[in-house]
């Protein structure tokens, strides 16, 4: 009776384990291979070798990208060097990358470790950073105030908070979604709508002409937990135009198998100019 009810619970483990592995695979689109969409226009960017994951272009051009980002179970090209923040001008004939200086007494660079970046600009033009950084796998905010003539960025605040990691998601990663919520003026949210993808949604980008989401995606998430160099994870550009109403229009504008982008997390768009990002890997630079 004892060996019976061992080999049931045991078998009964297998098929939890195989439900549980099932479900994962699905969420992570384990088993999708991408056909590549290519731009007739695209080139790496020079200077980006380990990671571009989020990148925001200013209305005049300026583009600041987060590189070097380590998070647990996520490749590094770099593990022992600290993160950086780049500037790219889109509007140079053959942008290059410059990575910013970080000034400021109370900041520990060598445990810089950027993740998610906004921009604001105030009354007076001038430009502030908000970064996401996770020092040593911490999680704090940083406020830095950007300084064109020396492309600098000054430190002026590391914000903590015991609830920074409880984050409100508009993209939802693991179930191909991507959430419309209504902003009210006393800072709450209304869910709208939901729309259904297949692919793995990162960050969302806004063309602050039309109004259009680009997004950077994975389709296959599992190659990018469980890294592969000689199957690297591939690479999707979604743009949704009209996103509020009964039928948005999904496009897929670009698509890699992993030789030439690796691992897309951001794309945006600036006067008929694309820039792809990635988590660990390189940047793409198209004219659309």
């Amino acid at each position: 009776m004892a060996k019976l009810m061992m080999l049931t619970l045991l078998g009964l483990g297998l098929a939890l384990f195989r439900d549980h592995r099932a479900s994962y695979q699905t969420r992570l689109n384990a088993f999708r291979e991408v056909t590549p969409v290519e731009l007739p226009n695209c080139n790496l960017v020079k200077g980006i070798e380990t990671g571009s994951e989020d990148l925001e272009i200013l209305p005049n051009g300026l583009a600041f990208i987060s590189s070097g980002l380590k998070y647990p179970g996520i490749k590094s090209f770099a593990p022992d060097k600290p993160g950086k923040i780049l500037l790219m001008d889109l509007n140079e004939e053959d942008p290059k990358v410059l990575e910013l200086r970080v000034t400021g007494s109370n900041f520990d660079q060598s445990s810089f470790n950027p993740h998610g970046i906004s921009t604001f600009t105030d009354e007076d033009n001038t430009v502030y950073l908000l970064v996401v950084n996770h020092p040593n796998f911490k999680s704090t905010v940083e406020l830095f105030k950007f300084e064109e003539e020396e492309k600098s960025l000054l430190h002026l605040k590391t914000i903590r908070h015991k609830l920074l990691p409880k984050y409100v998601y508009i993209s939802e990663l693991l179930a191909h979604k991507i959430h419309v919520y209504e902003k009210h003026a006393n800072w709450t949210l209304t869910p709208l709508k939901s729309l259904d993808l297949n692919t793995l949604v990162d960050n969302i980008s806004v063309d602050p002409v039309t109004g259009d989401l680009w997004v950077g995606c994975h389709p296959n998430g599992m190659k990018i937990f469980f890294y592969d160099s000689e199957n690297p994870p591939a690479s999707e550009v979604i743009q949704i135009q009209d996103i509020l109403t009964e039928e948005p229009k999904v496009t897929l504008v670009y698509a890699a198998n992993g030789t030439v982008l690796q691992g897309s997390t951001v794309a945006s768009v600036y006067k008929g100019k694309l820039l792809v990002g990635t988590v660990f890997h390189k940047a793409l630079y198209c004219e659309l």
